[in-house]
């Protein structure tokens, strides 16, 4: 485990990002206070940060994963053709 001043920190950042993947335990100090902590990333995180967000959204319940796998959406019959929304739309605009 090493400590690191805030100063020390930015302007070496990259060496510090280095020893946090290769498991080290780095403590962000400021004004001889621990004011945060850099771990590795815990076992089974991706590697993607997209799919790391999304994951973390989950767990915290901020979106609900698909019930439904697949990546095409399921097909059902058309409510109408296009072209009688449309209209329906033009009608609902001209009578506002």
């Amino acid at each position: 485990m090493l400590a690191v001043g805030l100063k020390t920190l930015k302007n070496k950042l990259a060496e510090y990002v280095r020893l946090v993947a290769a498991g080290e335990v780095v403590l962000v100090t400021d004004r001889e206070r621990v004011v945060a902590e850099l771990i590795p990333p815990r076992a089974g995180r991706s590697e993607m940060a997209p799919d790391a967000l999304l994951a973390d959204a989950v767990r915290k319940g901020w979106i609900t994963a698909p019930l439904i796998g697949g990546a095409v959406p399921p097909s059902g019959p058309a409510v109408a053709p296009l072209a009688t929304i449309l209209a329906e739309l033009d009608q609902d605009r001209g009578n506002r």
